[in-house]
Parts: C-alpha cells; structure tokens; sequence
C-alpha cells in the first residue's frame, strides 16, 4: 500500500479512477461514465484539514475532510474515460490544490460492485506536514470551526451535511460525522 506520486505520463493516458471521499462524492464536477462504491484501505475519512478558502478563512478556519493514516475508507470511486483524463486531473488540481494542503496521489481501491476488483485511482490524502492540517479535534472543537466556517465554496455546515448525505445515499454510515450532522442539526444551544 505504499503511496506514489502520480506522473504526469501516467495522468495523459488510459482511462482514469477517482477516488471520493468528500465533496466529489456530492459534486464531483467532471466528466465520468462510471460511479461505483469502493473502499480504500490504510487510510481513513477526518475533518482534519483547516479550510482558509473554500469553507473557511484564515482569519476564521473552517475544516474539511482528508484522508488520514489508518483504518479504512468508503467512498465512490468515478471511472473517466480517456478523452476526459487530463482535463478531470487539471480540474482536480485547481479544485484540491488550492492551498497543496493535499498530496496528489494513487491508492488501491476495491470496487464494491466486483469485491475481488481493484482498481489503482487517483485521490488526495492530507499532507501531515501542512500548516493546514488540524490533526485529530474533539468533537466540540470540530463543531466550533464548522459553525463558524465560511468561504468563496459557502458555508461549512452545508459542507458537512452533503456529504453526510452522500454517505447515506451511498447506502452506509461515518459515525464521526453522523455525531456532528446531528450536532449541527440540533443547533448550537444543546451543546452548552
């Protein structure tokens, strides 16, 4: 499971996988012929990115979600053809890179619809190292940030409650964040 950076030869040719975990799950904002669910393995879901620009401001972060080591992830992996490839990889750039936040790279990930298929995609694990990294927050702090956050992409709470409709559609369930989408739901005077 070892990670590698994803060359440019490799993104000009072939059809492409992506890998989503997040806001692609609900808006993924490319071209794709195909969208099954899947699971990477080694790493997991977490609002652990601070967000200075789509959900949030550096004055007022607001958080997002990352891949993080460890655990497992459920997702939906979108299948690109190949006419579509370098321009879903530069959309994905522009989108993701923002602030290099992420690392660019490709993981192993199982096809939920073929259990014994797996396919080698495209996604965005946090970069640890990053000044935006917000690492492992209490669950209160998670709700400070998202309340607060807002951004050129909108509020951080309709961040939040996409994607936990996502995973819901997508037939399974993120405890975490199903805790906090009720957390946002209930509004902000149960949690004193």
């Amino acid at each position: 499971m070892s990670a590698r950076i994803a060359t440019e030869a490799e993104q000009s040719t072939g059809d492409l996988w992506v890998f989503g975990y997040g806001s692609l799950m609900w808006r993924p904002g490319f071209e794709f012929v195909e969208r099954v669910p899947a699971r990477l393995i080694g790493e997991h879901r977490a609002l652990c990115v601070y967000s200075f620009v789509h959900r949030g401001t550096s004055e007022r972060p607001g958080l997002v979600l990352g891949l993080d080591r460890g655990g497992a992830c459920r997702g939906v992996a979108f299948k690109v053809a190949e006419e579509h490839h370098a321009a879903t990889v530069n959309y994905l750039r522009e989108r993701e890179q923002v602030t290099s936040v992420y690392r660019e790279v490709r993981r192993s990930v199982w096809l939920e619809n073929e259990p014994r298929r797996r396919v080698s995609a495209l996604t965005y694990v946090v970069d640890r190292g990053h000044v935006q990294y917000a690492g492992r927050l209490s669950l209160a702090e998670q709700l400070r940030h998202v309340q607060q956050g807002h951004g050129q992409s909108g509020n951080n709470r309709d961040y939040v409650l996409s994607t936990v409709g996502a995973i819901e559609a997508a037939g399974f369930r993120d405890l975490p964040l199903h805790r906090l989408a009720q957390m946002l739901h209930d509004g902000p005077s149960s949690h004193r």
